[in-house]
């Protein structure tokens, strides 16, 4: 797995290196920086990992840009994220500083034990080889879940044959109001395999953003308690029935707490999930 590029790109430039295919063991808009008090008394959206039972809230958080020239504003937005009620971190030993500031910032605040790390090992080529260790650090106790990741629509098909033929906990794979495909691949074969879903790529590498600039939101947005294009990207993909919880990548507290109110209050209908397409299509 390659090493992310890690330049402070936010939402100005977002993630030109994403989330990278891997096998894991699951361990432009400006806000104000004090979260909107609406949004922090809506209630919190958790789902449950089909395997266990257990629940986790809705929306988490992606740390490939993660790096050690901003290790004090990543501590006090794993702090932020804490007290806004999310636990859900993902990374991987390719995201360059990532694990080790994740470890250093939730070890200092004294949060570690209510947080749900994922991170990761490798492609979807080293599976096979992968899963039987992971099975027995499982069976140890060392770790809790496995699964597969991908951010890229080619390997579908491989990831769909590993859900297939492996009993997995979690898969991540990419999905957006734009990039729809695994909605009609990946996201039924996890509700039929009893499969929780971690989606990366919410936002499609910024470019989601760039193609909102200038549109405003529907005037109806704001019946699904949505009051910014983030969170209405975001409601779009945690209102799939297979998806357990998005990880939006950030490095800025303004865009975390917009973020996190993505994951409280009301969720669209498949009604209005089609509407929500359809306005995005301008079809609407």
């Amino acid at each position: 797995m390659s090493r992310a590029q890690r330049p402070d790109v936010g939402r100005r430039r977002f993630l030109a290196g994403a989330v990278t295919a891997g096998a894991g063991a699951l361990l432009g808009r400006r806000l104000a920086a004090a979260e909107p008090a609406s949004a922090a008394a809506l209630p919190l959206i958790t789902r449950p990992i089909p395997s266990s039972g257990e629940r986790l809230p809705a929306i988490g958080i992606g740390t490939d840009s993660f790096a050690e020239s901003a290790r004090d504003a990543i501590r006090a937005e794993l702090a932020h994220m804490r007290e806004l009620g999310g636990t859900v971190i993902d990374t991987a030993a390719a995201y360059g500083d990532s694990e080790a500031l994740i470890g250093d910032a939730l070890a200092s605040l004294g949060t570690r034990d209510g947080m749900f790390i994922a991170t990761k090992l490798h492609n979807l080529n080293g599976v096979a080889a992968l899963l039987p260790s992971m099975q027995q650090w499982k069976k140890e106790k060392k770790i809790r879940y496995i699964g597969v990741t991908t951010s890229r629509g080619s390997q579908h098909a491989d990831m769909a044959a590993a859900m297939r033929a492996d009993p997995l906990d979690f898969i991540q794979v990419d999905y957006s109001i734009a990039n729809r495909e695994a909605a009609r691949t990946i996201l039924p074969l996890a509700l039929e395999r009893r499969i929780a879903v971690l989606v990366n790529l919410p936002f499609g590498r910024s470019s989601l953003f760039r193609e909102a600039a200038g549109r405003p939101l529907p005037p109806w947005a704001a019946d699904i308690d949505v009051a910014s294009w983030a969170q209405f990207f975001l409601k779009y993909v945690i209102s799939h029935p297979a998806v357990t919880c998005a990880i939006p990548g950030s490095t800025q507290l303004s865009h975390l707490i917009d973020n996190q109110a993505a994951g409280r209050g009301r969720l669209p209908d498949e009604a209005t999930r089609r509407r929500m397409e359809a306005y995005w299509d301008k079809t609407e």
